[in-house]
Order: structure tokens, then C-alpha cells, then sequence
């Protein structure tokens, strides 16, 4: 079939102000939050309900389009990268909170959901959802879901990962499949666990259940200042050392602190190098017990300065410092990358010497931000577009600091996925036989390889038998046709 009858097919399922193929509409949808990359596709599609997204996926599959699912666009890997031979289904109008139960403590959204939507919407029955990117203002959850993303309290809560009890979606070939269930008790293979992360190469959610959680009753939340970050560094480990588990751990070097203080008015510590943030949550009796473990710590550590925040309204002040550097610094440079890398708490230290060390080399500011708890390094490699040669300068800088992170036992991402950005590290990271069951897993829910095509792999060939000729999934039962 052609692709005119493809769109024959859509237009009888889109009204015309929901289906865009001019050149002038499609130009908003090139390129995600990773602008470097930039493809223009051949239409957009705005769905309004679950079967609308079946019978574009369906109609995908017949025809052999590939398709990208888009939310609000925030991925920092291109993960959300149009295919030029493709379309892009954006899930904008699929926002809707379907159903709260507070006293099973879920709820359920379409994947267009805002993710800070979910928390305002309980926050009456004294829940909130835990998970909180950065980006949590405008991503959506079935971004989050495609990425497993993290955030600043992922250190004590965990990744989206642990907070997505089921999902009900359409795979790449058209099948329908529910995953997991409203209960926290999972009997089976962990289908969930699956496709959370998977980048969109499966398919597409469509209802996405979620585990809540109580709000803590109490924050302490203190800003030590050092003179350097492998200070800060140091503080982080004598913190975990001590059996504390605070909500949340970050470190901002003085490029992010400035550039946050320029855009949001956020106060760090004066003249730090490094400002460590520590966030203790929890009953307030719980709180009191552990301030006093944790100001002990951090007076040890030898800070410069410490920093208290007043009140809620104080503390909600220093988190948005933390959650706008990425945006923030715009306000030092017109271009910037921001990579996305994991290392082992311990070798924290030697990480950023050696990204401060690479950057002077390459001539390249480089501004760090970061989930010190876990190891999640946000170096923002700061670059000039209109300068020749400076860009691509600045992504051999970023490609060095993965191949660093890799040699000191880390990961290529901690949460904003493989995308586009990293697929070349793929390789680096896994071995042959792992990488051959992933593409017979992504083979098996999409055939043709259509759902969010050229992601995450170096290559989208269909793997060799190898040693894994078995079924990688067992789906009886699973699948069910509407």
C-alpha cells in the first residue's frame, strides 16, 4: 500500500485541526529538548482517545510507517526524534486523570498526564506522586514512563520504575496488551518492569497506573557550601556511610549556582565552589532524630558555609534553583548539551577531576549538576552553535565523559535514556548476547521495527537466532485484540 492511502486512512480518523502535514506546523515537532537533532516528519496526529492511538498504530503496521509518540517534547537524548519517512502521534489531549482511589493509594492517567497534575489532584487527600524530574511542570508521565525517569528524591523513592504498578498499551504490531495490575504484589514475569524504560521501541501506553504515597509530615533541607566539589563529593559518601537516607542529595558547582541565581533568584551559599543539598523527609520525630546525625556530618565534612532553609516557601525556592539549572543556563551560554551519566558513589571524586580536566583541554566551559546520591552526573557542556567547529567539540567532549563514566564502572544514562544521543555507546556497555536479546525482545513486540525507529541501538538489523532462538517473552494470555 502507498503511502496516500496511509493517509486516506488517517483522515477519516482526524478532523483536519487535529492532523498537521504542512511545512510550517510540522516545524514545532523536528526536534525534542536535544535540539542537535533535528528531522522533520511527514505528518503529526493528535489522538483524543485510546482507540484513535490503536487505529493509528494499526493503520502504521499495515502500511509500514514508523511512528514516534511525543508528549511535551522534554527528552534530552532526541528520544522523541521524528523518523523523515514517519509521523508523530503527540498524546497532548490524552491529559486525563481517569481515576484517584486514596485509599488504595493509585491512580490512573492517560500518558499525556502533566506529571505535577498527578500530585495537585491527590494533594487533598494527603498523597502525592514521588517521581520529580526536573522538567516535572510540563513532562508527562508517559515520557516518564518511556525514559523510567528519576529525579531530585530519587535517591530514597526510587525511578518511575518503582511507581508504576500497571499499564494497559498497543504494541508496534497493533497487539493490545495489559501489563501488571492495581496491586503492589506481582505474581509472574514483571511485564511492567519491562516496558518502563523501554524508550517507546514497544509501543505506546495508554492507561498508566500509578502507586502513590503518603506527603511527609516534616523537611529539613540544608545547603553546605565547599571550596571544592570533590568536597562535596566526600560529604555524600561520609552521609551514606552513616546509615542515613535522606529524600534527596544534589550537588551544583558555581557555573549552575550562578546561573541559577540569574534566572530564579536562588541563594547558595557565598563564594562556594560546590553547594550540597540535603533534603531529610519524613514524621517530624523521624526528622528531628536524623537533623542532628546529618548536621553533625556535614559540620565534619568541612563546609565553607551552611545554609538553612527557613520555611516551605524558602525550601521551595532552593528546589526550583536546582530544577531550572538546565534551562538556567541559558543565561551563560547560547548552546549547551547536557549529558547524562552514571558512576559509583566512590568514584564521584575522580569523575568530575576528570570532567574538569577534559573540559579545559577541549577549551570548554563545563557546568555540573547532579544526583550525588546516585551517582547521576548532569555536566552541562557549554558551547557557542554559530562558532565553526565549536559544537562538534563539544559532543566529542560529551562522548568522553560517557566513555569515563564507563571505564569507572558506571552507566551511559541514569534517566534521560539512550535516544539518539548515546545509541554509538550501546556497544561499550553490553555485550554482544546482551544486545541480541534486547533486538529479539523489540523484534517480537514490533516486527517491522516501526515504534520510535533508530533509537537506543546502533543499528536497527534484525538480530541472528545465536543462542537465543527461545521466545523471549511469554505472552499467553497477554494479548487480547479490540
Amino acid at each position: 500500500m502507498s503511502f496516500p492511502d496511509f493517509m486516506r486512512q488517517l483522515r477519516d480518523i482526524y478532523s483536519p485541526d487535529r492532523m498537521f502535514t504542512e511545512k510550517g506546523p510540522l516545524a514545532a515537532f523536528e526536534s525534542d529538548g536535544l535540539t542537535a537533532f533535528a528531522v522533520k516528519p511527514r505528518a503529526v496526529v493528535f489522538p483524543a482517545d485510546n482507540d484513535e492511538v490503536i487505529q493509528t498504530v494499526r493503520a502504521c503496521h499495515d502500511h509500514g510507517i514508523p511512528f514516534v509518540a511525543r508528549g511535551s517534547g522534554t527528552s534530552l537524548s532526541g528520544g522523541s526524534l521524528p523518523d523523515s519517512e514517519g509521523i508523530v502521534i503527540g498524546l497532548n489531549r490524552m491529559n486525563r486523570i481517569l481515576r484517584i482511589c486514596p485509599d488504595r493509594r493509585i491512580a490512573v492517567v492517560q500518558p499525556g498526564t502533566i506529571n505535577i497534575e498527578v500530585s495537585n489532584a491527590v494533594a487533598e487527600h494527603g498523597l502525592y506522586y514521588a517521581p520529580d524530574p526536573s522538567s516535572q511542570t510540563v513532562c508527562t508521565i508517559g515520557g516518564n514512563v518511556a525514559f523510567n525517569s528519576g529525579g531530585a528524591h530519587c535517591l530514597k523513592y526510587g525511578m518511575t520504575s518503582n511507581h508504576v504498578l500497571g499499564i494497559k498499551a498497543v504494541l508496534g504490531n497493533g497487539d493490545i496488551v495489559q501489563m501488571g495490575s492495581e496491586s503492589r504484589e506481582r505474581i509472574g514475569p514483571d511485564e511492567t518492569g519491562l516496558f518502563v524504560g523501554s524508550e517507546g521501541l514497544f509501543g505506546i501506553a495508554l492507561e498508566i497506573t500509578l502507586r502513590l504515597l503518603p506527603k511527609p509530615e516534616s523537611f529539613y533541607t540544608v545547603l553546605a557550601g565547599y571550596d571544592s566539589v570533590e568536597k562535596a563529593g566526600d560529604a555524600v559518601s561520609s552521609i551514606i556511610a552513616s546509615g542515613l537516607l535522606p529524600g534527596a542529595m544534589e550537588i551544583m558547582d558555581s557555573l549552575s549556582m550562578e546561573a541559577a541565581h540569574k534566572a530564579v533568584g536562588a541563594e547558595f551559599p557565598d563564594g562556594a565552589e560546590a553547594t550540597l543539598i540535603v533534603e531529610l523527609d519524613g514524621s517530624g520525630d523521624q526528622v528531628e532524630v536524623e537533623r542532628v546525625i546529618l548536621d553533625q556530618l556535614v559540620q565534619q565534612s568541612g563546609p565553607a558555609a551552611i545554609r538553612i532553609a527557613r520555611d516551605d516557601v524558602d525550601r521551595a525556592v532552593v528546589w526550583k534553583g536546582r530544577k531550572s539549572a538546565f534551562s538556567a543556563v541559558g543565561h551563560l551560554s547560547p548552546d549547551f548539551i547536557v549529558q547524562d551519566s552514571v558512576v559509583p558513589r566512590t568514584k564521584l571524586g575522580q569523575a568530575l577531576r576528570s570532567i574538569s580536566e577534559l573540559g579545559k583541554a577541549a577549551g570548554i566551559r563545563v557546568a555540573n549538576v547532579f544526583h550525588a546520591g546516585d551517582g547521576n552526573l548532569h555536566p552541562l557542556i557549554l558551547y557557542d552553535g554559530n562558532v565553526p567547529g565549536e559544537f562538534q567539540r563539544a559532543e566529542q567532549l560529551a562522548g568522553e565523559i560517557v566513555k569515563i563514566c564507563i571505564q569507572l564502572g558506571g552507566s551511559i544514562t541514569g534517566e534521560h535514556g539512550v535516544g539518539m544521543e548515546k545509541r554509538q555507546y550501546l556497544d561499550k556497555m553490553f555485550s554482544e548476547a546482551d544486545i541480541e536479546v534486547m533486538h529479539r525482545i523489540r523484534h517480537q513486540l514490533d516486527p517491522k521495527t516501526l515504534s520510535n525507529r533508530e533509537k537506543m541501538f546502533p543499528s536497527e538489523e534484525a538480530p541472528s537466532l545465536g543462542l537465543y532462538g527461545l521466545h523471549p517473552l511469554e505472552k499467553a494470555g497477554l494479548i487480547s485484540r479490540e
